[in-house]
């Protein structure tokens, strides 16, 4: 199908941008692969298509640091290409996440903001964010503000970011001593994930601690997995295989939310393979974790 017919408008600043964005019937326009296909099938009908393209100073990785916390600082505008070739060290599931993007083509178009605020339930990048407790920071008419990551979807391509509103940048605190990482269950026909998990542990005296484990593709909105958490903590990062395993088996106890259903996988089906893929995750980031603490596993 074409799309429909719309203005379109491609500013050159931000407050430009912001300036668009105040009629109701504009929509931004980032990397596209999520907006061009919603236009081609009618599913958005705009007035005005304000293209963020010419917007610069939103591009770019950095380390920051900020009230004495080191963070990785993204640009919204990065391309998944970018971050993938920038490689930031402490950042290992949200690399994992970002190379798990559709193809070359798609990442070297989509942007990192634009994949955080389509809040495509099956996206990568969301469970690697909340699993490294990210903050995304918005601007509006009404001025700036941040949002941990876990807030800021609120359902089905829904989030917290008003229509007149910008994601401007996401910020990733940086842990030089913990391990990361992202596994997935990948849907064959639309590429999406299934299930994804994405972890993030720190190992202290030979132990587990501060285990942060997320997943998308189960819920509306990405979500953490208190009982795994729990159970990871203490875990002997010497011999952890079992332990590993048993936490993993919890991954569906304490989830806040009905686990999705669609024509493209049952609840039953993600169910069932969210702890294969949690291990996974889980078992990696431990990998890295240890390698980084000096324990020999």
């Amino acid at each position: 199908m074409f799309p429909p017919q719309f203005d379109y408008e491609r500013p050159d600043s931000l407050d430009a941008a912001l300036d668009a964005l105040a009629d109701e019937d504009a929509v931004p326009l980032a990397g596209g692969h999520d907006l061009v296909p919603m236009l081609k099938a009618r599913e958005r009908t705009p007035g005005t298509v304000v293209d963020l393209g010419g917007l610069a100073a939103l591009r770019g990785v950095e380390r920051v640091v900020a009230d004495g916390t080191e963070r990785l600082s993204i640009g919204a505008l990065t391309t998944d290409a970018a971050l993938l070739d920038a490689d930031p060290a402490g950042v290992d599931a949200l690399l994992d996440a970002t190379s798990e993007v559709g193809d070359a083509q798609i990442r070297n178009r989509g942007t990192v903001g634009g994949n955080l605020a389509a809040a495509h339930p099956a996206s990568d990048i969301p469970a690697a964010t909340l699993a490294a407790g990210a903050t995304l920071h918005l601007v509006g008419p009404d001025g700036d503000r941040t949002v941990p990551a876990g807030e800021f979807a609120t359902g089905d391509h829904e989030t917290v970011c008003t229509d007149d509103e910008l994601v401007t940048r996401v910020s990733v605190p940086l842990d030089p001593d913990a391990g990361g990482a992202y596994a997935r269950k990948t849907h064959p026909s639309t590429g999406y994930a299934a299930v994804g998990v994405a972890a993030r542990l720190r190992v202290v005296d030979g132990a587990v601690a501060d285990p942060r484990v997320a997943a998308v593709g189960l819920l509306d909105v990405p979500t953490r997995l208190p009982a795994v958490e729990g159970a990871l903590v203490g875990v002997d990062a010497g011999s952890p295989v079992d332990a590993v395993a048993g936490a993993a088996e919890r991954a569906t106890e304490g989830i806040d939310g009905a686990v999705r259903e669609d024509h493209v996988v049952s609840a039953g089906q993600r169910c069932a393979v969210l702890p294969e893929y949690t291990e996974r995750a889980v078992s990696a980031a431990l990998a890295r974790a240890v390698g980084r603490e000096g324990v020999v596993a």
